[in-house]
């Protein structure tokens, strides 16, 4: 049994009934996973549905090619919609999930997870409405690569890994797998920004010098 009652830290589980939050914390076990470790990878298949309490998940898939792009992030507060989906199809992930930073998450073990979705309305309805949000997060990413213009695309992106930063430690590789395309894609957009003084660069850093001007673009599309 875990010994807080960690339903508190996530808005669905939180505002399920009582009894249910109970079960849930009689069944579930907390895990530590250290910055820079798989927290899952391909061919795996998913043992048990997790909820992350404390930090951050890059998910990622990577191509036969190698070109690697990045899905989307689990926040504190969120669980994973890719486990969901392996759980409920019983198959092995597609994608790698990797701890950018700390991590404390709640695992909840596939057979407890089968009878609380079967017998509970109220965590049936909360899995499945946090499984349509991801859902359509990743119908987003695979329209902004379809059709999303690179510039705008790499503009959002720098504002949000920069988000109260005065720069970020991304090479540009790291910044061509985050939006799916090729590295000498983002040198040659970072080298406009940068003539157009937005940022400016050195080696794995990127210092923002305009960072209206970069939302500007990043509003454009």
């Amino acid at each position: 049994m875990t010994q807080f009652d960690w339903t508190e830290r996530f808005a669905g589980t939180a505002a399920l009934p009582a009894a249910v939050r109970r079960r849930l914390t009689a069944t579930a076990r907390v895990i530590h996973v250290k910055h820079g470790d798989q927290v899952f990878g391909s061919m795996n298949v998913p043992e048990s549905l997790f909820f992350l309490y404390d930090g951050r998940i890059r998910v990622s898939q990577s191509s036969d090619s190698g070109r690697e792009i990045v899905l989307y992030r689990i926040e504190a507060g969120d669980s994973c919609v890719l486990t969901t989906a392996c759980i409920l199809a019983e198959e092995a992930y597609n994608a790698e999930g990797i701890a950018e930073t700390d991590v404390t998450a709640i695992v909840l073990p596939k057979l407890a997870f089968d009878r609380l979705a079967a017998e509970e309305d109220a965590f049936r309805n909360f899995v499945f409405a946090a499984y349509s949000r991801r859902l359509i997060d990743l119908l987003r990413v695979v329209d902004d690569v379809a059709f999303g213009r690179i510039d705008v695309r790499l503009a959002e992106r720098l504002l949000m890994l920069g988000d109260g930063l005065k720069e970020i430690r991304k090479t540009h590789q790291e910044l061509a797998s985050e939006l799916g395309t090729a590295r000498e894609v983002i040198s040659r957009v970072l080298n406009d920004f940068h003539k157009r003084e937005l940022i400016s660069q050195s080696r794995g850093i990127i210092t923002f010098t305009n960072k209206p001007g970069l939302a500007a673009i990043a509003h454009s599309a």
